[in-house]
């Protein structure tokens, strides 16, 4: 699932492959963006901002966000593409690489100086060089009667964490993701937790937070619903959780562990 360490991997990745070179295509399969041609461009760099990846190109910045199913792959020129050409949306390329962006959940070219007024909205970023966590647990506190699953997860307090680090979080801490911001006694210690793990799998291609690194035991509960907890054996439960769109999500818990 893509979270922020994920698209961080996937900006660090870009820039080495992609940083001073032109493109010498550049095709975007979206029908809103069908006369953008930033043929001959330079790309300056490519960096990550929470959930977001921007590749800044010449006075433009293309502004990608995965959502559920996207992903950005690198190939050699001549390499049969791993997904299906039908889901491409954007199709990049310089003398060296071919950079696709596969079904992508946002995908716009925006003014370099747009950019700060488009993620405007967003809180400190976890995996930023200047994260805050004063401030990301200041904004957490602001709305006292947040479910904490609620408030973790919303990218205007703090960016980078999805359902899988939101889920696995709560567990690590003894929280019930309902249980209101209010009642959480240590808000920056679960903040500095967030930082740690989310630092921990930055540079790896599995996620992991139980420390274990075989396969099928690297997380507490996420999708692990009607199956054993890994510490007390009682069966992790599952539910869904927000009264709007925005805040919806599936939550994963342990109904001993977690109050």
């Amino acid at each position: 699932m893509p979270e922020g360490d994920t698209v961080y991997r996937t900006a660090r990745n870009l820039d080495a492959a992609l940083h001073g070179d032109r493109l010498s295509r550049c095709d975007v399969r979206v029908p809103a963006l069908a006369t953008v041609d930033l043929t001959g461009d330079t790309v300056h760099e490519v960096v990550s901002r929470g959930k977001h990846l921007l590749m800044r190109v010449g006075e433009y910045s293309i502004h990608s966000h995965l959502k559920m199913e996207g992903s950005w792959h690198l190939y050699r020129h001549g390499t049969p593409w791993r997904r299906p050409t039908f889901q491409a949306r954007i199709v990049l390329e310089t003398a060296d690489w071919v950079a696709v962006g596969f079904e992508l959940g946002v995908l716009e070219v925006v003014p370099r100086d747009r950019e700060a007024e488009l993620l405007a909205y967003l809180g400190p970023d976890l995996l930023g060089a200047d994260w805050d966590a004063a401030e990301a647990s200041r904004r957490i506190g602001e709305r006292p009667e947040r479910p904490v699953a609620v408030a973790l997860a919303d990218q205007g307090n703090l960016a980078g964490l999805g359902n899988e680090y939101v889920n696995e979080l709560c567990f690590l801490r003894g929280l019930l993701p309902t249980r209101p911001v209010s009642e959480v006694t240590d808000v920056p210690g679960l903040v500095g937790l967030a930082r740690r793990l989310i630092l921990a799998n930055r540079d790896r291609s599995e996620r992991i937070t139980t420390g274990n690194k075989r396969r099928g035991m690297q997380g507490w509960v996420f999708s692990r619903a009607g199956q054993p907890c890994r510490r007390c054996g009682t069966p992790i439960e599952r539910g869904r959780l927000g009264r709007t769109d925005l805040e919806l999500r599936i939550t994963y818990w342990c109904p001993s562990c977690q109050t």
